[in-house]
């Protein structure tokens, strides 16, 4: 290919880069189902109206301000740590806040509506729908959004940790909605609930926002890592993979819900400290492993798309390591400025976004369109190349870069 040069391509003793082109910088254009678009516009309004009637009808609206402002409290550490494994290929920060919108607003208004249709017709009471109607509903409705992803943005997940990061993204949204139903009944007070006012409300967000922030998440990362392992496996039996992360995905949750809703709750310590715990910590140890593995093949699929000539050898550490890919990208920024490192940035991104294709097609694989995709990322990549110019490989510093010291 031509193009694909080395370390060593253009390193003159002040190396300069060439005007980048205002074309070059434009956002290429992402195709999409307009099918998605609409069934998520439809969605997100319906769901907005349900969640403001329901707000509105609950909580004064100091109950509802507090809800709100203690609510929020947990969601950015939250979602850091699902973002922080997604480092690799980031995902778009549209689809990434639709994600949460979705759980925000979409699968709780719809769980919403469908335990009340349940109280009211079949006459459930509050225990068991807590623990068995809550669990069906709301997994599915969070579920519903990686589905969709998949059916018209096949492209949006390359394999489990992509699934991780919008399942999870959807539970955060979920349980962010949700923090501030619980948190403003708790300071109206009540029956139920206890005398009311702020310290109630606190004891609610500790339980929920610091002792269990990832309860939502880690529920809904059973489906997502099953959907992430169905688009990517070659088993003939893998698309019953999201049914069974679905009931996992319900089990669990009916187990945390049910610990709390029977036996005057005498049992929620016990399911926190012996199965909640775990299982997160399980959870987080697989998205480790898979990162790490992101990595191993990346290196591989990248080396051998190398040998085929479709970048040069000598570039993959530069694109795989992460600290090297953040060197790199000081580096641009320093030689040409904002442009410079936004052209690294995309020659980046599109090169790993190959690499997760041609692994595809070196495992077999590969999607139906996968020629036609990747033709593209390669016609993109070499015309970005003429742009970018890597590091010196000399000295110790690229030594840190590429290993991570």
């Amino acid at each position: 290919m031509s193009g694909a040069g080395g370390f060593g391509q253009r390193h003159a003793t002040n190396p300069v880069l060439p005007p980048v082109p205002a074309a070059l910088l434009e956002e290429p254009r992402r195709h999409g189902g307009v099918a998605f678009t609409v069934v998520l516009t439809v969605a997100m309004l319906v769901g907005t109206a349900v969640i403001a009637v329901v707000l509105l009808a609950s909580s004064a609206p100091s109950a509802l301000v507090i809800g709100l402002v203690l609510a929020v409290l947990p969601v950015g550490p939250v979602i850091a740590a699902f973002l922080w494994l997604d480092r690799y290929e980031p995902e778009p920060t549209r689809l990434l806040a639709l994600a949460f919108g979705w759980g925000a607003v979409v699968a709780t208004a719809a769980a919403l509506v469908l335990q009340s249709i349940d109280a009211i017709v079949l006459g459930t009471d509050a225990a068991q729908s807590s623990s068995i109607v809550a669990p069906v509903t709301e997994e599915a409705m969070k579920g519903l959004f990686v589905l969709l992803l998949v059916w018209s943005r096949r492209r949006a997940i390359d394999g489990v940790l992509d699934g991780i990061v919008y399942a999870g993204l959807v539970g955060v949204g979920f349980a962010f909605t949700e923090n501030i139903l619980y948190l403003g009944a708790a300071y109206m007070g009540g029956e139920d609930v206890g005398p009311g006012g702020l310290g109630s409300a606190l004891g609610v967000l500790i339980v929920r926002g610091i002792f269990s922030p990832f309860a939502h998440p880690l529920f809904t990362v059973f489906i997502g890592v099953s959907v992430g392992f169905a688009v990517t496996s070659r088993s003939r039996w893998r698309w019953f993979a999201p049914v069974v992360g679905y009931l996992l995905a319900v089990l669990a949750h009916a187990a945390w819900n049910g610990s709390a809703s029977f036996g005057g709750g005498r049992y929620f310590v016990l399911t926190y400290l012996f199965a909640m715990v775990p299982a997160f910590l399980v959870v987080v140890g697989f998205a480790i492993w898979a990162r790490r593995r992101e990595a191993a093949m990346l290196t591989r699929s990248l080396g051998d798309a190398a040998a085929r000539g479709f970048l040069g050898r000598a570039e993959v550490p530069w694109l795989v390591r992460l600290p090297a890919r953040r060197a790199s990208r000081r580096y641009a920024r320093d030689l040409g400025g904002p442009a410079g490192a936004r052209v690294m940035k995309e020659y980046q991104q599109q090169a790993i976004e190959l690499g997760f294709l041609h692994d595809r097609y070196l495992r077999g694989t590969a999607p139906p369109d996968f020629v036609a995709r990747g033709t593209d990322m390669v016609t993109r990549l070499q015309a970005l190349r003429p742009y970018v110019l890597f590091p010196r490989p000399s000295a110790s510093g690229f030594a840190r870069a590429r290993d991570g010291r």
